[in-house]
């Protein structure tokens, strides 16, 4: 009898370009793969954009006018000489000079096109010395990508996928220029940014951009009512960002190269309507003892001490908060109860009415850290008033006196194995408390629930001696823990497998290695 044959496993297209990227593994290091990729990714994004273009200009107005440059970016589309298209560098894949008339192709897009100074890589690929079969393996994967499915945003969901990758496989205390999309997705849907100015300080690759603008969108918003403002202290991920935006249509100010937020603030003028963030947690000597102690970011608080930059991170976002300005940002759960400083700050926080949320997040949220986080929802005004967002009357009543806790560690689902994400179940149940909770009339639609939320008084706060921990305000109920055993020694089964695989394959590349350098080594 014959031996059925196995179903071969389908990979989603997101998947087969990792593997293909994941060749590159002995010509370049794990951390240069998204630098290699999604310069590549760009460039061909770029350039079927821009064919697509060249025909509309022909059949409109004729063949003479398809080399006219304005005829591109009055559409925001990039200009593209012959060099620097497609089809020039899949012409030349398997030329031993490939790696060069790519970085030709950057230069010269980045040059014709001002928008994206500071964006593209530099020489980069000539550097890297890449064995030309595989960067030509690689050109031949991406050339499969159709960027003109605009429905599913083939590029965009191919770019997101990368990131995130990228950022589990550099592993813990690296892949800071990612945070999950459902994380940003919840600060988004609990800010609604619909119109205004946006602004994150350490916008990282530009994820909290892209996603809020993905929710104005889904909202039947428009995406021209944001005017967004950022900046990046690491100069790969701030080209990174610019990429990214640029791949999306994002217009937006990130400032004139990568810099330091505290030491040079590159939109000191500036006062955002939404500011959404993820800072570094617990960023150590971010300024020197004697530095930025009078800067105008800190009037009317303490100075936040040298050994931890979570205060100074809060005190610059409120610094650039409008009237009516409302910011939503993650720190490590100690800022909600450190003390000395931080606690006098917190405390004039408190008292001046701008903490309105505090909402505890479930671990293993994080790539780089398994740890429980908090999300901040700060504001400006918290009187009542009535707002239009989008075309949707709001009746905000007045919550000065209040504060919401939250907290989500019993929510979220397994992905990737070892990580959890929050579903959009989950983000529609917190983002209807809280929003329920703002407006008129909420006493009909919000209830204090036992394990989950809780609207404290200042003055229980104040009693509490000032301290923002959720768990020191929300009702939990006493109960034995039920483990499943069976369900954990499975997930530790898995994960020790998979430990022992990798470390099996590390030994095979090694000896490999010292074979192919003449000096095999017989164990």
């Amino acid at each position: 009898m014959a031996r059925a044959v196995k179903p071969r496993k389908q990979v989603s297209m997101e998947e087969a370009l990792w593997k293909s990227a994941d060749k590159l593994r002995g010509s370049v290091e794990p951390a240069e793969y998204k630098h290699v990729v999604l310069s590549l990714f760009f460039l061909k994004f770029a350039s079927d954009k821009f064919e697509a273009q060249r025909m509309i200009i022909a059949e409109k107005y004729g063949e003479k006018f398809v080399n006219m440059i304005a005829f591109y970016t009055r559409d925001n589309v990039f200009f593209l000489s012959e060099e620097s298209r497609w089809s020039y560098i899949m012409e030349n894949a398997k030329q031993d000079d490939i790696a060069l008339k790519i970085d030709t192709a950057l230069y010269t897009i980045e040059k014709m096109n001002p928008v994206l100074k500071g964006a593209l890589p530099d020489n980069y690929y000539s550097r890297l010395h890449i064995d030309t079969t595989k960067l030509s393996s690689l050109l031949d994967e991406i050339n499969r990508i159709n960027t003109d499915d605009k429905e599913n945003d083939i590029i965009g969901r191919i770019y997101e996928y990368f990131l995130s990758k990228f950022a589990i496989a550099e592993g813990k205390g690296k892949g800071e220029f990612y945070t999950p999309k459902c994380i940003v997705n919840l600060i988004a849907e609990m800010l609604e940014p619909y119109d205004g100015i946006l602004y994150d300080p350490c916008c990282g690759s530009g994820g909290m951009f892209v996603q809020s603008i993905k929710f104005v969108e889904a909202h039947s918003g428009n995406k021209k009512n944001v005017s967004v403002y950022g900046q990046e202290y690491t100069n790969t991920t701030y080209k990174l960002a610019k990429m990214n935006l640029a791949i999306r249509g994002i217009s937006a100010n990130l400032g004139e190269m990568a810099a330091n937020t505290f030491t040079n603030d590159q939109h000191k003028d500036l006062k955002a309507d939404y500011i959404m963030a993820n800072p570094p947690f617990n960023q150590k000597e971010w300024r020197a003892m004697n530095e930025l102690t009078d800067d105008p970011r800190w009037g009317g608080y303490e100075v936040p001490p040298t050994s931890n930059a979570n205060y100074g991170w809060i005190l610059h976002m409120v610094s650039k908060l409008s009237q009516n300005g409302v910011a939503g940002f993650l720190l490590a759960n100690g800022a909600l109860s450190d003390d000395g400083t931080e606690l006098k700050i917190r405390q004039q926080l408190i008292k001046n009415n701008l903490v309105e949320a505090i909402i505890i997040l479930p671990r293993s949220l994080f790539y780089t850290t398994d740890i429980s986080v908090t999300l901040w929802i700060l504001n400006r005004n918290k009187k009542a008033r009535v707002v239009e967002p989008n075309g949707q009357v709001k009746k905000y009543r007045n919550r000065e006196n209040e504060i919401l806790f939250m907290d989500l560690r019993q929510m979220g689902s397994p992905y990737e194995k070892k990580y959890i994400e929050l579903t959009d179940e989950d983000r529609a149940k917190v983002t209807t408390v809280y929003h329920n909770w703002q407006q008129e009339g909420y006493e009909e639609t919000y209830e204090n629930v036992p394990e989950f939320c809780y609207s404290a008084s200042k003055e229980e706060v104040e009693e509490k001696g000032f301290t923002l921990v959720p768990s020191r305000y929300i009702e939990f109920v006493n109960r034995d823990e039920n483990v499943d055993f069976d369900t954990k020694m499975k997930t530790l089964q898995s994960e020790l497998k998979e430990l022992l695989t990798a470390e099996e394959k590390s030994k095979e590349d090694l000896l490999s290695v010292f074979k192919e350098l003449g000096y095999e080594i017989k164990l």
